[in-house]
């Protein structure tokens, strides 16, 4: 399998929360504590899950966390590659540390069977969306994102300043668009198949009475009846909009502009550099000769 973005460098990958002294090996209940999971993919509704469940009191890991700590790309990118290794998985980095009692949307939903099988008590949300709806809003959001993170290439030399968008970007790679998606998204009826398989395996996995098949435009009461908790008073969030994802895409899009051209004067220089210094080196050898 050919990943578009993999990091080389195991080292850049390596996080500094991790430790052998608090490590949370599959199946090990010490540091997991979910009491939800999110079995519907990013872009199904799971934003304005994650809003509401943070409402109702769970603390929710959803892939905001991810960007907002610059660790857990790496912690996550790590149980991706754990994982397709056969190894066990450190949960301790990717959601111990942070003391999560629920987790939604990627990169969390592609470990949903292990994360249940060491919370199996846990209840399970499965957001639903039209397919052709979930597809564009992927395609204009979170592919979109992804292609203008893949395309931040800093040189070897300038790597350990852009560690974590690196982490990202391989993050994202291996466990999204290649990991669930074989490397297809661009494949409409392929992805459709992968989605639909997705929700029927959900159904087949999860314990009747643990899941619940949610639309965000259900509101409070069948998620607050689902997790026995009472309806807020404020209304249903709704949040994270394409129109709003775009916007930060937008804004992304510029910053890898200026990067790509950051880079290339960086490398000039470092070329010229080098030659002068060669052209300097020769003279004074050619002096000490003489």
């Amino acid at each position: 399998m050919q990943y578009l973005f993999k990091v080389k460098d195991m080292s850049l990958i390596q996080s500094s929360n991790s430790s052998s002294d608090n490590t949370s090996r599959f199946g090990d209940h010490g540091n997991l504590h979910l009491e939800v999971i999110g079995g519907g993919f990013g872009r199904t509704g799971t934003a304005t899950l994650y809003a509401a469940l943070n409402m109702l009191g769970y603390k929710t890991h959803h892939m905001i966390e991810v960007i907002s700590h610059r660790d857990q790309a790496a912690a996550w990118l790590k149980a991706t590659r754990d994982r397709a290794a056969g190894r066990p998985i450190d949960w301790w980095p990717v959601l111990g540390a942070g003391e999560y009692t629920a987790a939604v949307d990627w990169p969390s939903v592609a470990f949903y069977q292990e994360l249940l099988a060491a919370n199996p008590d846990a209840k399970v949300v499965l957001t639903l969306r039209d397919f052709d709806k979930w597809y564009e809003s992927v395609r204009c959001t979170i592919f979109a994102a992804g292609e203008a993170l893949r395309s931040i290439q800093p040189p070897l030399y300038l790597a350990p300043l852009f560690r974590n968008r690196v982490n990202m970007a391989a993050m994202t790679e291996e466990l999204i668009w290649w990991g669930t998606f074989g490397g297809r998204f661009h494949d409409r009826q392929y992805t459709r198949k992968v989605y639909e398989s997705h929700m029927a395996e959900v159904r087949r996995v999860v314990p009747p009475g643990q899941l619940l098949e949610f639309r965000v435009q259900d509101g409070w009461e069948p998620l607050c009846a689902f997790l026995g908790k009472p309806v807020p008073e404020q209304p249903f969030p709704h949040v994270n909009t394409t129109a709003e994802f775009r916007q930060r895409i937008d804004h992304l899009r510029a910053i890898s502009r200026r990067l790509a051209t950051m880079f290339a004067v960086s490398n000039t220089l470092v070329v010229t550099g080098l030659v002068v210094g060669l052209m300097l080196g020769g003279h004074m050898i050619m002096r000490k000769i003489r």
